[in-house]
């Protein structure tokens, strides 16, 4: 009976004279104010997760949501407003062209929501749309300056990154990313659009497992990193997965897991040197391997509650997740189990900077490494080039491995100037 009490003109959508647009406006017509909670909820394609949308929903601190797209009408505005609830309103804009992003409406709308959603549909329209007109200033200026709460599902999550995938030119598969970094259909770009928190030098993905997208977003990365962004970063979902991305910068996953194999992945491009493609560029299958661990990818189950998380401040600490090892050599994608990267903080250790030395004890068959990256791992190979033991360096950078009883074989560890290697004989 609620919904008949509401007045009409809440039911009813709403275009201007030149059809640039067609607004759906469900709730409350009198506007209120509250500060925004701030926040950014990512998720990954399929339909919205309850938990992960009412945690967005929430952080409109009973205000006003506004749902921007290019296709579709109001599927959004019932199942925010009545079936979740806790807003005072909630408002779709379908964009019918890009002339919309110029109308006076559209400028208000913005301005007064309190939360800004991002509906799925083609990215392509959204950047071509929006990119460089008021709607990209608004809903800048609504982040920065009111900590106006943002998110978007599939089209609407890809474009929320410092970078994207315009699909300028249609979608990629991983085999087509993989086989030439440089295809026709492989617009990534570094564009300014939005400024969404934590999301600078990061280049998010969604749908991920349907189909397996691992190997695209791993190649979108190898683009950033060709173009000098030596600190590239990714984020992605399963269809039903959710990252929810709080004002601290903690990003708590959503899913189904363990009832369902629903996670997100949170990327890094190693730090140890060199950290570039070795082979990238136009009509060449990728090579991206460095010793097997390009980028580092933190898998990080979802789970109703959002219990598990990653640190965007850092990119290194997390909870509940386990960490891989993603790498390409002639366009063929691995990943492999893996451990934490040696990161550690940025902060400068006595001796990172010396060359790295290695000390045989003949006697006890130890070899000891100083000057090697803090926490890197320190690798014992056989002749063969079977990797026959590891350590990890400590704080200081020093790793002591054990040599079989007789032989040879190579140590390899890493410093701050590149890997290093010798040739031990017992």
């Amino acid at each position: 009976m609620l919904r008949l009490l509401l007045p009409l003109a809440c039911a009813l959508p709403w275009s201007s004279f030149a059809q640039n647009y067609t607004s759906y406006f469900t709730g409350n017509p009198t506007d209120v104010a509250p500060p925004p909670m701030g926040g950014v909820c990512l998720m990954g394609g399929a339909s919205e997760f309850d938990p992960a949308m009412q945690w967005f929903l929430d952080r409109a601190n009973g205000g006003d949501v506004l749902v921007l797209r290019a296709s579709g009408s109001n599927g959004y505005n019932d199942y925010m407003y009545y079936d979740l609830g806790g807003v005072n309103s909630v408002e779709t804009i379908v964009f019918n062209n890009a002339s919309a992003a110029f109308e006076p409406y559209v400028a208000q709308r913005i301005q007064k929501a309190e939360a800004i959603w991002f509906a799925g549909g083609d990215q392509w329209n959204y950047v071509s749309y929006w990119r460089n007109t008021p709607v990209m200033d608004l809903v800048n200026t609504a982040i920065a300056e009111r900590q106006a709460a943002v998110g978007g599902t599939s089209a609407g999550m890809a474009i929320l990154g410092g970078c994207y995938f315009s699909a300028q030119y249609g979608s990629v598969t991983s085999s087509e990313a993989l086989a030439d970094p440089f295809n026709t259909y492989m617009a990534v770009e570094c564009t300014p659009f939005l400024n969404v928190p934590f999301m600078a030098h990061t280049i998010t993905d969604t749908h991920y497992d349907n189909p397996d997208r691992r190997g695209r977003h791993f190649t979108f990365l190898a683009r950033m990193v060709q173009n000098g962004d030596s600190t590239a970063y990714g984020i992605a979902c399963n269809e039903y997965v959710a990252v929810c991305v709080d004002p601290q910068g903690i990003a708590h996953v959503y899913g189904e897991w363990p009832d369902y194999e629903e996670h997100a992945y949170f990327l890094r491009v190693n730090c140890m040197p060199p950290v570039g493609p070795e082979v990238c560029q136009a009509g060449v299958p990728l090579t991206w391997h460095q010793q097997g661990m390009a980028v580092k990818a933190y898998k990080v189950p979802g789970t109703p509650a959002g219990a598990n998380w990653f640190d965007l401040n850092d990119h290194l600490t997390g909870q509940g997740g386990a960490w891989e090892n993603w790498s390409a050599v002639a366009g063929s994608f691995s990943a492999l189990p893996g451990e934490e990267p040696p990161c550690g903080n940025t902060t400068a250790v006595p001796g990172l900077a010396a060359t790295p030395t290695l000390v045989w004890d003949a006697i006890a068959g130890e070899a000891t490494v100083h000057h090697a990256l803090p926490r890197s791992t320190v690798e014992l190979y056989a002749v063969d080039g079977r990797l026959f033991g590891q350590v990890q360096a400590d704080g200081a950078g020093q790793g002591r491995i054990q040599l079989p009883a007789q032989g040879w074989g190579l140590i390899r560890a890493v410093a701050a100037d590149g890997p290093h290697t010798w040739k031990v004989v017992r």
